[in-house]
């Protein structure tokens, strides 16, 4: 069984206590070879699941602090082929669910189908491409993913209509990201009133796979809110900036990651 299917039905039986927890850092950032590094401090520090940024120059749903950190890693030289490599032995240490973030036109670079054999190879779980046209995945990319085992997460917003999201719900698995507002990355106005109307409408609507909820998320209160309306958060913007203001890497990873489970004060955004 595919590890993101596994960990949610684990989460559904209750095996894992609270929300989960899905953790987006941008590869090659803040240095060219901390890719592996930060993986390993997420995993000792609690995260259950971890998107690994794939840089790209016109990154257009994501806010400054994303933007920045692609900036970075494409200028330390970072690139598809070099994660990979990073990645090569990924699953010698780590067990967690990993999936790769990001546009689609590196893939379509790539290859699809050798881009999705090289994910199969080292371990990776799951793609997120934001601007995948979901007609397109279908009748050109879906049989490829399936047979490599990886799953495409599609994103829903305020915006999506239900006959959309009800679509989004039949051909995914694994889990639905919830974005939380029609923004970008980095928004720091928590969970308003407005995102948990739109949650709670979610929720009537039953869907089949569980959701988790992107964008605004940055600290335990934050976490906990969105948690108590989907299967758990996505954190990003929050986390980069640690790794921009570290001094101690993998510790300030894995104390980041505790507090934002565990800790209830609020950790400065």
């Amino acid at each position: 069984m595919n590890r993101i299917v596994n960990l949610f039905e684990q989460n559904k039986e209750g095996n894992t206590s609270n929300g989960l927890l899905n953790v987006y850092f941008t590869a090659g950032f803040p240095e060219l070879n901390d890719t592996s590094r930060i993986l390993r401090a997420l995993q000792d520090g609690g995260a259950d699941l971890v998107e690994i940024g794939m840089p790209y120059s016109d990154p257009v749903a994501d806010g400054e602090t994303i933007q920045r950190s692609n900036d970075q890693a494409l200028e330390n030289g970072m690139s598809v082929k070099i994660l990979f490599d990073q990645l090569e032995n990924m699953r010698e240490h780590i067990s967690i669910p990993v999936l790769l973030m990001g546009y689609v036109n590196p893939v379509l670079q790539f290859g699809v189908e050798n881009f999705c054999k090289k994910c199969a190879e080292i371990g990776i779980d799951g793609l997120i491409l934001p601007d995948m046209p979901m007609d397109v995945y279908l009748t050109e990319y879906k049989r490829i993913f399936d047979s490599y085992g990886i799953l495409n997460i599609f994103l829903v917003t305020p915006q999506t209509s239900e006959s959309r999201i009800r679509q989004i719900d039949e051909v995914s698995e694994g889990f639905i990201y919830t974005v939380s507002s029609a923004s970008v990355t980095g928004s720091k106005s928590g969970v308003s009133d407005d995102m948990e109307s739109y949650f709670e409408r979610l929720n009537a609507m039953n869907l089949r796979n569980p959701r988790l909820i992107g964008f605004g998320i940055k600290d335990n209160p934050t976490f906990r809110k969105a948690s108590q309306h989907a299967a758990g958060a996505i954190i990003g913007s929050a986390f980069i900036r640690v790794l921009q203001e570290s001094n101690d890497l993998e510790q300030d990873v894995k104390s980041f990651i505790r507090e934002v489970k565990n800790y209830p004060e609020t950790i400065e955004a």
